[in-house]
């Protein structure tokens, strides 16, 4: 899944830079998922859902307008899993490091303010004052050259895992920096690059499939195969069902 996020100062275009580039990649076929970092109390104290969510792993809410799933996830990436998209794009999130930024900024202060290393672009407020570069940063009005600041999205977004297994020999805040630099690929990541230990298609299609969602099916398959005559644990296992 590739990722980006929008980084930025209050009343710094963050919104407008997102919905204008989620807008292009939308008529262009991919499948967007938006996660917005609040500072307020979704689920105020008190509340019915906060009563239910005391005793509940997760609570379903349908309301006249939306439907959500309330629950606390352990981390960023847990959160982030909920989802099936092709691009994920977040507004906020200033303290993420496993995934590059566009900073949206009033002034040029609040993009070197902002810069940690992870910006491939300036965007926001700032965008509109005719400036082009910032400390080797190019400057993409999202109100004006949208589609530019999308296929940069797809061009150069992705999401680390966000474990820091040290088995690339950095942690995944490192990694990131090297691959924003261009001096390491997403490939170099070891845990992005292994092979999936269960893989299913439909139709010749393959269905992409959560860490969680492949522990599951093979540890249930295997469950049920291990009680029958000729199963050999260790060897691959190839099941195909046909309507």
């Amino acid at each position: 899944m590739k990722a980006m996020a929008f980084v930025g100062f209050k009343k710094s275009g963050k919104t407008t830079t997102v919905e204008a580039v989620a807008k292009v990649l939308k008529e262009k076929g991919y499948r967007i998922a938006i996660a917005k970092s609040m500072h307020v109390d979704f689920d105020r104290e008190g509340t019915d859902t906060w009563r239910f969510s005391k005793v509940a792993d997760a609570v379903l809410v349908r309301a006249h307008d939306t439907d959500a799933l309330l629950f606390k996830a352990k981390d960023i990436n847990a959160l982030l899993s909920m989802v099936s998209a092709d691009v994920m794009l977040l507004e906020g999130f200033k303290g993420i490091k496993h995934v590059p930024k566009v900073i949206c900024a009033k002034s040029e202060e609040e993009v070197k303010e902002l810069n940690d290393g992870l910006a491939v672009a300036v965007s926001g407020v700032i965008a509109s004052k005719g400036i082009k570069e910032i400390d080797g940063l190019p400057v993409i009005d999202a109100t004006k050259e949208p589609e530019k600041l999308a296929e940069l999205v797809l061009k150069r977004g992705f999401m680390l895992p966000n474990i820091d297994c040290g088995l690339c020999g950095f942690n995944c805040a490192e990694m990131a920096r090297l691959i924003v630099r261009g001096e390491k690929s997403v490939n170099d990541c070891v845990v992005l690059s292994s092979r999936p230990k269960v893989t299913i298609k439909i139709d010749g299609q393959v269905l992409p499939l959560k860490d969680w969602v492949q522990e599951l099916v093979e540890k249930t398959i295997k469950g049920m195969l291990s009680a029958m005559k000729g199963y050999r644990e260790g060897k691959k296992i190839e099941i195909v069902i046909r309507e």
